[in-house]
């Protein structure tokens, strides 16, 4: 894995247009190990091998380093530098711990330790003003009964337009820019009901494509890169923005929900609904108290060590045709984030399913 840019912090990491696939590798065939896949695995020998670059991902991030941290560039499976055996061992020691004190749930992991930084600090500091130390500011109290689960969400699709009113739209063209890193580049989303959707990037070296075709999903890294199936986390991931229905649908989706405690995003006090499936990791959302919308979607995706979260914030509602539509959203991950503002929408034009095949 390479080292190239602070602009793409972890060469794992997505293309940055393509939104989510590393440029220069493809994932190993379904069914395969880690060991299968790559040369000189041993800490994470058994593991899936599309979980190995998800699992990268996370340890950089965890200790705010880059690939060249642990690995050689041209020889990433040589064991030359001491700080690839080092993160063998912390890796065996966080499983060990999580095995034997915590019934293997991943309690412990690299950041719970690190955060962000490769020394990690076992000392507290000592004082160094007379003043009083300052406290991280509580999250803002309840004035009243938090809401039910059924009321947020109900109070959800009323206020996007209602039921009805979503149900007589069936697909939807979006015409904008997504900026990464201080550069626009055009898009298009298009959608259609219940559960198709791709994005496509008008990138310079060709399109960068991410679909979902109501079965699975693919992505395309634009010139030179073949289109390749999503992996399954990746997968589950896209299933979710692509339920063209999500709002009438979230009962369906999750099987148990949690109020959580009130919290505030940017000037907006918010509910909290921890949303939970069977064998999935849980899904946060997060809604305006006051305008009941749906203001940020907090998911994970495990990976052998810990989860890496997504984190996407929806802004800039406008109503279209009956229906509120998100025109802006942020998503940011552990390797980076980009926004999407859309310009134009239009709804219940045609749209060919050969629109979402993987080619």
């Amino acid at each position: 894995m390479h080292s190239k840019s602070r602009a793409l912090p972890i060469a794992v990491a997505a293309c940055a247009l393509a939104l989510s696939v590393p440029a220069h590798a493809q994932p190993a065939p379904a069914g395969k190990t880690a060991e299968q896949q790559f040369k000189n695995i041993q800490a994470l020998q058994g593991t899936p091998a599309d979980q190995v670059f998800p699992a990268m991902q996370f340890i950089a991030a965890s200790l705010g380093v880059e690939c060249d941290f642990c690995h050689v560039q041209g020889k990433f499976d040589a064991d030359d530098k001491p700080a690839k055996k080092t993160a063998r061992s912390m890796i065996a020691m966080t499983l060990a711990i999580n095995k034997n004190s915590f019934n293997n749930r991943k309690e412990v992991t690299c950041y719970t330790c690190h955060r962000g930084s490769h020394d990690p600090v076992g000392t507290p500091p000592v004082l160094s003003s007379d003043a009083a130390p300052e406290h991280a500011e509580a999250a803002p109290a309840a004035t009243a009964a938090a809401p039910t689960a059924d009321q947020i969400l109900e109070k959800y699709v009323a206020a996007i337009g209602g039921a009805e009113a979503l149900h007589k739209i069936s697909s939807r063209v979006s015409k904008g820019s997504i900026a990464v890193g201080g550069h626009e580049t055009p898009i298009e989303v298009f959608a259609k009901a219940p559960d198709k959707r791709v994005s496509v990037t008008h990138m310079a070296s060709g399109d960068s494509i991410t679909a979902f075709d109501g079965q699975g999903g693919w992505l395309s890294g634009g010139a030179g890169h073949p289109a390749r199936d999503m992996s399954g986390p990746e997968a589950e991931a896209a299933r979710l923005d692509a339920d063209f229905y999500f709002a009438t649908h979230i009962k369906e989706i999750f099987s148990g929900f949690r109020v959580g405690r009130p919290d505030k995003i940017g000037d907006s006090p918010a509910y909290t609904l921890n949303c939970m499936r069977q064998g999935q990791p849980p899904v946060r959302l997060y809604f305006d108290q006051s305008t009941g919308l749906l203001l940020r979607q907090v998911r994970y995706a495990d990976t052998p060590i810990g989860r890496n979260p997504t984190q996407i914030d929806y802004a800039d509602y406008r109503e279209v045709d009956g229906v509120k539509v998100p025109f802006r959203w942020t998503l940011a991950r552990v390797n980076g984030r980009f926004t999407i503002q859309i310009q134009e929408a239009k709804q219940n034009v045609p749209i060919d399913d050969a629109k979402f095949a993987k080619p």
